[in-house]
């Protein structure tokens, strides 16, 4: 199976372009499904990452202990209390019917408190049942829901300790190995699993490539969330779910290098999303990375 290194060459064609007489929503309809009494801040990264690289409207689903906090976070956003502190099947019932139809992808699982797994496959087969491209990671990452989303064009987007939660099997400190694994996970499962780490690994288990960030500053919390909210936006408007979890993938990874660059170790993870539109722009400009990196840090 040929391996590749992602470039911003391979990238650019990945993201379809926005057309000049589009209208609001023709560029992606995103769905955040996020949040508990701990982690507030996770499907606010998500929602902010999927505005700034392109996506038209975001509908961020939290708790309702966290509504305020996450109305507060940004004007920006579209709130959607959910009935209950924890997903539950009510909750997942009474938000399939607030979301507004034609929703293109939703991202599901950062730092949500699952109550109940039912809950949890009954939103991802219904949402599947849309057509929604789906996006999973963290508590949305259970063995119970590979039946269910198994050729259903979803990504999962596991580190190496979900991925071995998820599908058994610790991922190795051997690169030729860890890339082995993973393929063979995304062709057994028929899904796309973008393995996060200091090379990401991006697999449907026909094509795979390669994200080398070395950007050990992005271990900081909330970058994973980040990561979700532009790979959803990504697959909101390109259906291929590899070339959109590709695209998302070295996004992110070019504004950790950025971010990298100007504050050493000491960045967080809202230090991403200031800087991603710019080196979205940048990245349809065809810059080269040492191009981007040096433009953006001066």
């Amino acid at each position: 199976m040929a391996i590749k290194t992602l470039t911003t060459s391979i990238v650019n064609k990945y993201i379809p372009s926005r057309k000049l007489n589009s209208r609001k929503g023709d560029n992606g309809k995103v769905l955040v499904v996020g949040g508990s009494y701990m982690y507030h801040g996770a499907p606010i990264l998500s929602s902010l990452a999927a505005l700034r690289t392109g996506a038209d409207l975001v509908y961020t689903a939290v708790p309702k202990v966290n509504t305020q906090a996450t109305r507060a976070a940004s004007p920006d956003l579209i709130v959607i209390p959910l009935a209950d502190s924890k997903l539950t099947r009510g909750s997942v019932n009474k938000l399939l019917g607030q979301i507004p139809a034609g929703i293109d992808s939703a991202a599901i699982g950062m730092g949500l408190a699952v109550e109940n797994i039912e809950a949890l496959k009954l939103l991802i087969k219904s949402l599947i049942e849309q057509d929604v491209r789906l996006s999973l990671d963290a508590s949305a990452l259970r063995k119970e829901i590979l039946p269910i989303i198994k050729g259903k064009n979803t990504l999962v987007t596991p580190h190496a300790g979900e991925f071995e939660r998820l599908f058994g099997e610790k991922i190795s400190d051997n690169k030729k190995t860890r890339i082995s694994t993973v393929e063979k996970h995304a062709k057994k499962n028929s899904i796309t699993i973008l393995l996060k780490g200091m090379d990401d690994i991006i697999t449907d288990g026909a094509t795979t490539f390669i994200n080398s960030k070395k950007t050990p500053a992005m271990t900081v919390g909330g970058t994973g969330d980040v990561l979700s909210g532009i790979v959803a936006s990504m697959m909101s408007r390109n259906r291929h779910v590899i070339e959109a979890a590709a695209s998302a993938a070295f996004l992110n990874g070019q504004a950790g290098k950025v971010i990298q660059k100007q504050f050493g170790t000491h960045m967080v993870a809202t230090d991403l999303i200031d800087v991603l539109p710019v080196s979205y722009t940048h990245l349809r400009a065809h810059e080269t990375e040492a191009d981007l990196v040096c433009r953006l840090v001066l």
